[in-house]
């Protein structure tokens, strides 16, 4: 097999195009929760704190040279994501759920044989 035609079924395999899918909507959705932290929840949050420390940017906070407010922003940042991922997942599970207790419930082939041995035992 030529190296085109190896790569080429590489690349069309569903999990790898539903990794760069998940790469490409992962990095829309940071930069989504990125403007949601430092547009809207920092100033609301942050806001007094900011004003009782004398400083309007939460990258210049610092105590003495040890500079913190970027690490600080990065925690909001990575916990906003995390609940936000898991409220996705959570619901995602919910809906599984649904969808397998929506799904009859037979018997599985494994009892239909059991049922089978059951009933010539019988005769």
């Amino acid at each position: 097999m030529s190296f085109i035609k190896e790569f080429k079924s590489f690349i069309m395999k569903g999990n790898i195009l539903e990794l760069a899918v998940a790469v490409i909507i992962g990095g829309a959705f940071g930069a989504i929760v990125s403007s949601l932290v430092d547009d809207i929840i920092t100033p609301l949050l942050l806001t007094p704190a900011l004003n009782a420390a004398k400083v309007h940017d939460i990258a210049n906070l610092s105590w003495g040279e040890v500079k913190y407010g970027n690490f600080l922003a990065a925690l909001i940042k990575f916990f906003m994501i995390s609940v936000v991922l898991f409220s996705l997942i959570k619901a995602m599970n919910a809906l599984k759920k649904k969808e397998e207790k929506a799904e009859p419930t037979g018997p599985s082939s494994t009892d239909l044989l059991l049922m089978e041995i059951r009933d010539a035992l019988k005769k």
